[in-house]
């Protein structure tokens, strides 16, 4: 009976322990990713103040770069740095994007703030879901990687086509997959998954970029008014 009272003491102490690293690991993300949102929203800005145009090349290097940096270090203090590094460059790399549908579209600014609107609510609403629920979606792994390759495939055949339809049809897939995987990498956090809060914010903050790239895609198409 003894031993029996010990066991289960243990599992409990065990189990609570695992609770609080996975809350911690949920609230440092949520916090870093926040701040990460406000840098690269800034760098945007300045980016369309400035009419930056990084060229195709800096911004693959950067990108990348960046990303190796982040994950290298991921562990230390440093990984912090390179994080707002990396998210900075990417909002950075928004400005000629966001340019062109303010000053391309008469209904420009519409589009720029329904697309905010939208994706911001797409992600809460996805991650109150999931993290009311505690539903495991660690089954949608799989499924996701063949659409997310699938859309790939889609954009590179449309390079050649052309056809405003199936670009229509490759925004919305990618909008499903971003979405999906913003159910996934939350999941990933709250049952374990992922315990580094830095790796598990640079995958939210690129699901966010993508979703909401996609979104202004497809607002763009659909709502879009030349001047």
């Amino acid at each position: 009976m003894a031993t029996h009272k010990t066991l289960q003491h243990t599992r409990n102490r065990s189990r609570s322990r695992s609770l609080i690293a996975e809350h911690e690991v949920l609230r440092n993300t949520y916090c870093l990713l926040g701040i990460s949102l406000i840098i690269s929203a800034i760098t945007a800005g300045i980016s369309m103040v400035t009419r930056a145009h990084p060229g195709p090349l800096l911004m693959i290097a950067g990108m990348y770069g960046l990303l190796f940096l982040v994950q290298r270090n991921a562990d230390n203090v440093y990984g912090l740095l390179f994080t707002f590094a990396f998210t900075g460059f990417m909002g950075y790399t928004l400005g000629p994007i966001l340019n062109l549908v303010v000053h391309g579209y008469a209904n420009g600014t519409a589009i720029l703030m329904n697309t905010t609107a939208c994706t911001g609510t797409i992600f809460i609403a996805l991650s109150a879901y999931v993290l009311t629920t505690k539903q495991d979606f660690s089954y949608l792994g799989g499924m996701l990687f063949i659409f997310l390759f699938t859309g790939l495939v889609m954009s590179v055949v449309n390079l050649f086509l052309g056809y405003p339809l199936l670009h229509l049809l490759t925004s919305s897939l990618f909008i499903l997959v971003f979405s999906g995987l913003i159910m996934y990498n939350t999941s990933e956090i709250i049952h374990g998954g992922e315990r580094n809060y830095i790796l598990a914010t640079i995958s939210l903050f690129l699901n966010i970029y993508n979703l909401f790239l996609y979104l202004l895609q497809l607002f763009m198409m659909l709502n879009g008014r030349r001047d």
